[in-house]
């Protein structure tokens, strides 16, 4: 796979920005979840477990990408403390991209609950069924829910301030618009 040496593949572009409509609507999927009581909450309930499992599916595939496609370099004057935060907010939102889901479906299987993907597609539980550990699971899981909320947020502001104030390509290196300027 050819790239500019100031882009990501176009693969890693893909799977971002549809991971990033994913996310976000699940986001807001999970806090209309838990704010309902109506029928509404068992057709969230529905969307939002084999979503899940679809995002974590795609960071896999997408983890995979960035190994075997290095992203382009960080501009060069950006000060170190900004690079090493880069860094380290890249690690964690593919941490918690593959945790939120693995720590939603054991809490599921904690609970005793079945993980259904379709009517007819149900996947097997990956944790025994523990009263004790479902309530520590669903708090980690509500917890873990708010740190990739301010993480993505994080991230966003991040993008716009590259994009908006500094110009220079970061943005447009994962949009494929434009070109690096400086």
């Amino acid at each position: 796979m050819t790239r500019s040496p100031t882009q990501f593949v176009l693969a890693a572009r893909v799977l971002h920005w549809l991971m990033a409509i994913m996310i976000v609507s699940m986001l807001f999927i999970g806090v209309g979840m838990v704010a309902s009581v109506s029928e509404l909450h068992a057709w969230l309930l529905a969307i939002h477990k084999p979503l899940g499992i679809a995002i974590l599916v795609l960071a896999v595939i997408r983890l995979i990408v960035r190994l075997l496609n290095p992203p382009p370099p960080l501009p060069a004057d950006l000060p170190a403390i900004q690079k090493l935060a880069a860094h380290a907010s890249h690690y964690l939102l593919y941490a918690l991209m593959l945790a939120m889901p693995l720590v939603g479906w054991a809490m599921l299987s904690a609970g005793g609950y079945p993980v259904m993907l379709s009517h007819s597609l149900r996947l097997p539980p990956i944790f025994p069924v523990n009263a004790v550990a479902f309530a520590i699971l669903r708090h980690a899981h509500a917890w873990l829910a708010m740190l990739l909320f301010l993480t993505f947020l994080a991230h966003l502001g991040a993008a716009l301030y590259h994009g908006l104030i500094r110009r220079d390509g970061v943005l447009s290196s994962m949009t494929g618009i434009g070109r690096r300027l400086g």
